[in-house]
């Protein structure tokens, strides 16, 4: 559940593949932070240096990552705000809403508004599909045969990553673990999410996050973060709401329906020139690609 927000650099305004698909990763792959690959990483103070993790902490992240895990179905809303340097140098909020829908382990459904390209994704266990409505058009590959490979493969080829990725991985706290390098529990709210919340604060690799877990549910209701070596320290916040784990979805869910006339383009990366040399998506963070 590291919330790479992978890039949480995105040009909103860019269209999918050539129009709109680095959209679909809510445009995440354009210009700022995205997670370097280890060895890469800028030792941004000494406590990354020195494995320090609160037990209290590290139980919480486990058990948030269990109930996700457990889940065989999963439904929700992830309402991003996130930061970009406007013309004169100070940071502009920009928004993202995804409605996402997922069935383990060869589902998953991705609608996204926002303040840029609408664009939705789908991924039905034999193949992924990007359309934007807009333009009306619609890129389609062959997919692997679980969610895990298809985001990886996803952010390989189009540089689609999501910010809530890290959250819908099959064991979430194993991809935290690898880059585990401080952790602490901070408190309670009984603001976030409506709810009483456990918040918990950890260094995963270069991002420092924030996360807001539901102390019944176990569920994450809010995520900040912020990249170490960003020299801006720009702020990306996604919250998480309307959960559902006890329902369903037939398998329709999971194509692009709705594009029967939509025109024909190939999956492309936006960055062709680095795209061979990003991490892949499944183990290296948040949040969000992240971004």
């Amino acid at each position: 559940m590291k919330i790479r927000y992978a890039s949480f650099s995105r040009a909103l305004l860019m269209s999918v593949l050539a129009f709109s698909l680095a959209a679909t990763a809510h445009a995440q792959a354009t210009k700022s932070p995205s997670r370097p690959a280890t060895g890469q990483v800028k030792k941004a103070s000494t406590v990354e240096a020195v494995q320090d993790l609160e037990p209290r902490a590290i139980e919480l992240l486990k058990a948030t990552s269990a109930r996700l895990a457990a889940a065989r179905f999963l439904s929700f809303t992830a309402v991003e705000v996130f930061e970009q340097p406007s013309r004169h140098g100070h940071p502009l909020a920009y928004t993202t809403r995804s409605a996402v829908t997922l069935r383990r382990p060869d589902g998953l459904r991705v609608i996204i508004a926002g303040d840029g390209p609408a664009s939705e994704f789908y991924y039905d266990g034999k193949a992924m599909m990007a359309f934007a409505p807009a333009e009306n058009l619609l890129a389609v590959a062959e997919a692997p045969p679980t969610i895990d490979a298809t985001l990886e493969a996803a952010y390989k080829s189009a540089g689609i990553y999501f910010p809530f990725t890290d959250l819908i991985v099959a064991d979430p706290y194993n991809d935290i673990a690898e880059g585990l390098v401080l952790a602490y529990y901070v408190g309670q709210s009984r603001v976030v999410g409506g709810t009483t919340t456990d918040i918990v604060a950890y260094i995963d690799r270069d991002v420092f996050i924030q996360l807001w877990i539901g102390v019944e549910d176990k569920l994450p209701r809010m995520v900040r973060a912020v990249f170490l070596n960003d020299p801006e320290r720009l702020r990306h916040e996604m919250a998480l709401s309307n959960w559902e784990l006890e329902a369903d979805a037939p398998a329709e869910a999971f194509t692009a329906a709705s594009a029967s006339s939509a025109k024909r383009i190939p999956f492309a990366h936006p960055h062709p020139e680095t795209a061979s040399a990003r991490k892949p998506v499944a183990k290296g963070t948040t949040p969000a690609r992240r971004q």
